[in-house]
């Protein structure tokens, strides 16, 4: 039995949260096409009869522009040292740019001596022509060894396995999780079967909120947006929605009401039939920068 905890790294919007689903076999992670979608280190459990893998989905990493952006990338970072593998995600159709050589700074650095075993996947592949697949995979190989060389880190390049997926339609991740399985240790398992991920039923009710409140106000406010669940007692659920300004409430709100209510209709699609789920919109102004309310809410 072969066990262990795998980091998945990469700029924002590379497809994290979307491989984990995939690998897991259902939804553990929301996603959203905003940046930064994911906050937290989020693990997805795989379960195999040969081994128990544990997917660690982390915010993407980024330039920070707030206390908020700090911790994101402080968590991303922290993955690097906590795992016995790592899987850095660039995409296919888009050019290997400053983003991802960080990442892949940080994988060759971390995959050193006896560090984690050090993966690349180019992922979306399925928006992608098969010769431009190919040419992702060499310019990755490329910067890889540009940065190994700049670093003497080349014994650490050589570790590297390189893997074309498509995190939407499977294409690929198998393999990826074979290879992944392959080199992790032997050890018991660290969660019980059935087990598909360590979010609790209050952290995920509060993400599908959020969820909604991203692919609905898109571009116009996703850092701005925390959610929380201020009362659960079944059937009633009320989530509060905290945002830092009077006129960003009135985006969430939006007009007479409808963003607010499209919001409930969808997350309560994905709620056990009968739940009664309240939405709340409060101001709690420059909350990305206080740290005493990011320790609050756990970031």
């Amino acid at each position: 039995m072969r066990s262990g905890f795998v980091a998945i790294v990469g700029r924002p919007n590379v497809g994290k949260s979307t491989l984990l689903n995939r690998l897991v076999g259902e939804k553990v992670s929301i996603t959203a096409g905003t940046p930064n979608t994911t906050r937290n280190a989020i693990r997805g459990v795989v379960h195999r009869d040969d081994a128990q893998l544990v997917f660690v989905d982390t915010p993407g990493l980024h330039r920070p522009k707030s206390a908020l952006g700090h911790r994101l990338n402080a968590t991303a970072l922290g993955a690097f040292e906590e795992v016995d593998a790592v899987i850095a995600l660039v995409e296919a159709a888009e050019s290997i740019g400053p983003g991802d050589r960080f990442v892949l700074a940080h994988l060759l650095a971390a995959a050193s001596g006896d560090g984690p075993a050090p993966f690349v996947a180019v992922n979306k592949v399925d928006a992608s022509s098969k010769t431009n697949v190919a040419a992702q995979l060499l310019a990755a190989k490329a910067a890889v060894d540009a940065i190994a060389e700049e670093a003497s880190q080349h014994e650490a390049a050589e570790r590297i396995e390189y893997f074309a997926i498509s995190a939407k339609t499977g294409a690929g991740v198998d393999a990826l999780c074979d290879a992944v399985a392959q080199l992790l240790p032997e050890g018991p398992a660290w969660f019980p079967a059935g087990q598909v991920s360590d979010m609790s039923e209050v952290d995920f009710v509060a993400e599908l909120v959020r969820e909604q409140l991203l692919r609905r106000v898109r571009d116009e406010l996703p850092h701005a947006i925390h959610c929380r669940v201020a009362e659960w007692e079944w059937p009633v659920i009320r989530v509060d929605i905290l945002v830092e300004r009077d006129s960003q409430k009135a985006i969430v709100i939006g007009r007479k009401g409808e963003n607010l209510k499209e919001v409930g209709i969808a997350t309560r699609k994905q709620l056990p039939e009968g739940c009664f789920l309240e939405l709340r919109v409060v101001v709690e102004p420059r909350w990305q920068s206080r740290t005493e309310v990011l320790d609050r809410f756990g970031y």
